[in-house]
């Protein structure tokens, strides 16, 4: 039928999603987006909006879709705080091995392209990051942290998570990764309950 959009938007968006995840924003051009959603520049404006507005669907798209996971690994955290970040960071692990994806993590690449990002692209990566912090944290509370150990293991957890994108990135083995992660995962379960 004439006029109707002859692609699927779940499709598109994930395809732009991995070009952005795989090479950058400052890397990925219009026409990388173009060959990797199968749309002409026309369309993919038309249909998913300009270079930022697209970035900042992918971002949000990411975010949720990891997001839901981590929610659900840190759901025991009340009983089980030190099991609930143990099970945080194999969404992250899980997320490394699978073999269908790029290396790192578009959250992490993003807060590290802040500089080359407009304000409003660069705000809202910060805003992501720090949803990792604040989940984080809810969860260590939960789990009957102090207040003052929540917040340090929140912000260390969060940037253990992204330094394991980080380093898987640069080509670290999946033992390698598992060793960080137990590091942090055995400082956590030292720490007092209040």
């Amino acid at each position: 039928m004439a006029g109707r959009k002859q692609f699927d938007m779940d499709t598109a968006l994930d395809a732009a999603m991995i070009q952005f995840w795989r090479d950058g924003y400052a890397d990925t051009s219009v026409d990388d987006l173009s060959r990797a959603t199968g749309l002409n520049r026309s369309s993919l404006y038309s249909s998913l909006g300009a270079k930022d507005t697209l970035f900042l669907r992918c971002l949000d798209r990411y975010a949720a879709r990891y997001g839901e996971k981590y929610d659900a690994a840190l759901s025991g955290a009340a009983s089980d705080p030190v099991a609930a970040v143990r099970a945080f960071f194999d969404v992250t692990l899980q997320r490394i091995a699978d073999p269908e994806l790029p290396d790192g993590c578009l959250i992490a690449q993003s807060a590290m392209a802040i500089p080359a990002l407009s304000p409003s692209v660069a705000e809202h990566a910060r805003q992501a990051l720090g949803l990792q912090r604040r989940r984080l944290r809810a969860a260590l509370k939960a789990g009957r942290l102090t207040d003052r150990d929540a917040d340090a293991f929140a912000v260390h957890a969060a940037a253990v998570n992204q330094s394991l994108a980080v380093m898987s990135r640069a080509g670290a083995s999946p033992a390698q990764l598992l060793a960080i992660v137990g590091v942090t995962v055995d400082a956590l379960a030292q720490a007092p309950r209040a």
